[in-house]
C-alpha cells in the first residue's frame, strides 16, 4: 500500500490556509517527498513527520511555488545534525541554485548532497530499490517539466499457513511455493500452489503529473495507475488563460483520465481566484466519474 499526503495543493502565491504545491508519499515506510513549495517544512512539522525518515525529493520543475522550500528544508536538515545523504532529483540547473544559496550564505551541509538533474525529453527510470521504481513523465509547461510515476514491484505468494498443516514441507519447498511454482512431496504427491498460497497484494502505482498543458504524449505510461494526480490549475471558464500559460482545466484533466482509463482522478494545484474547489469536481465528473480533490494534510490510501 502506499500513502500520499498533501502537504499543499495550491498554485502561485501562497497565503494563510492555501499552501504551495509539495506531497508526501510512503512506499513500505520510505518516505519520497514530490516538490517543495514554500513552507513545505513546517507543513511536515504540523504532522510531525521526521525530517530523517526523508531521503528522496523529487522536483518536478523550477517555478518557485514547487521549489522555494527546498533551500529552507535543506538548511533545516542542517541544523538539525542531519548526517545520512539527501537525494535530489530535479531539472537541469537545480543544483546550481542550491549549491550557490549555500556558498553565498556560507551554509555548507554536514551531510552529502547528491543530484541526478533531468533534461530527457522521454520518461527514464530515475531510482529503484527492492521496493519500488521511479520514472519520469515529461509534460508540457513553459519551462522544463517533468511528471513522476512511482510503481510498486510484485511481492511474493503468500504461504497459506491451515493448508500447510500436516504437511512435511522443506525449507526449499517454501521457496518454490513463494515464487509460484507447485511442490513434489517426498512421497511423491504433487501439490498445485494455488492450493497452498494466497496471492500477493497487487502491485500499486501513483501518476503525478505537475504543470502541464494537456498532454496526451506519454498516456500510454500512466495507463491504469491506481491514482493519477493532475494538475487543474483553472475552470472551463478560464480554458484560454491556461492555454496561454500552458496549464489545464478540470475538464482536461478528467479527460486525460479517461483516455489513461485510470482508476482515481485527483484534482489539484488550484488558482487562488476559485473560491469553491467543488466547482472542480462538478466540471471534471462530466467527463470522469471517480475524481477527488486534493486537499493541504489530508492524506489518502492508494
Amino acid at each position: 500500500m502506499m500513502k500520499l499526503t498533501i502537504l499543499g495543493c495550491h498554485s502561485a502565491t501562497p497565503k494563510e490556509n492555501k499552501h504551495t504545491t509539495s506531497q508526501l508519499l510512503e512506499v513500505k515506510g520510505k518516505f519520497f517527498l514530490i516538490d517543495c513549495g514554500e513552507g513545505t517544512q513546517i507543513q511536515l512539522r504540523k504532522l510531525k513527520i521526521k525530517f530523517s525518515l526523508i531521503q528522496h525529493i523529487f522536483i518536478s520543475h523550477l517555478h518557485g511555488d514547487h521549489f522555494y522550500g527546498l533551500i529552507g528544508l535543506i538548511s533545516t536538515f542542517r541544523l538539525l545534525g542531519r548526517t545520512a545523504p539527501l537525494n535530489i532529483y530535479g531539472p537541469k540547473g537545480i543544483k546550481e541554485i542550491i549549491t550557490l544559496q549555500l556558498k553565498l550564505a556560507k551554509s555548507w551541509t554536514d551531510y552529502e548532497l547528491h543530484f541526478k538533474e533531468l533534461e530527457g525529453t522521454i520518461p527514464e527510470l530515475i531510482f529503484e530499490d527492492e521496493n519500488v521504481k521511479v520514472n519520469t513523465l515529461p509534460l508540457d509547461h513553459r519551462i522544463y517539466t517533468n511528471g513522476f510515476l512511482f510503481k510498486t514491484k510484485p511481492k511474493k505468494r503468500k504461504i497459506n499457513k491451515v493448508s500447510i498443516l500436516g504437511l512435511d514441507l522443506k525449507p526449499f519447498h517454501y521457496n518454490q511455493l513463494q515464487n509460484g511454482f507447485s511442490i513434489q512431496l517426498e512421497n511423491g504427491n504433487n501439490i498445485e500452489n494455488k492450493e497452498l498460497t494466497l496471492p500477493p497484494e497487487m502491485p500499486k502505482q501513483y501518476a503525478y503529473y505537475s504543470d502541464t498543458a494537456y498532454n496526451e504524449t506519454f498516456v500510454s505510461e500512466i495507463k491504469g495507475v491506481d491514482l493519477l494526480y493532475h494538475e487543474s490549475t483553472f475552470l472551463e471558464q478560464h480554458k484560454e488563460l491556461a492555454k496561454k500559460t500552458k496549464h489545464s482545466t478540470a475538464k482536461e484533466a478528467a479527460s486525460l483520465a479517461k483516455k489513461a482509463k485510470v482508476k482515481q482522478l485527483m484534482l489539484g494545484h488550484y488558482s487562488n481566484r476559485y473560491n469553491n474547489k467543488n466547482d472542480f469536481i462538478k466540471e471534471a465528473s462530466t467527463i470522469f466519474e471517480n475524481v477527488i480533490l486534493s486537499e493541504d494534510l489530508k492524506t489518502f490510501s492508494i
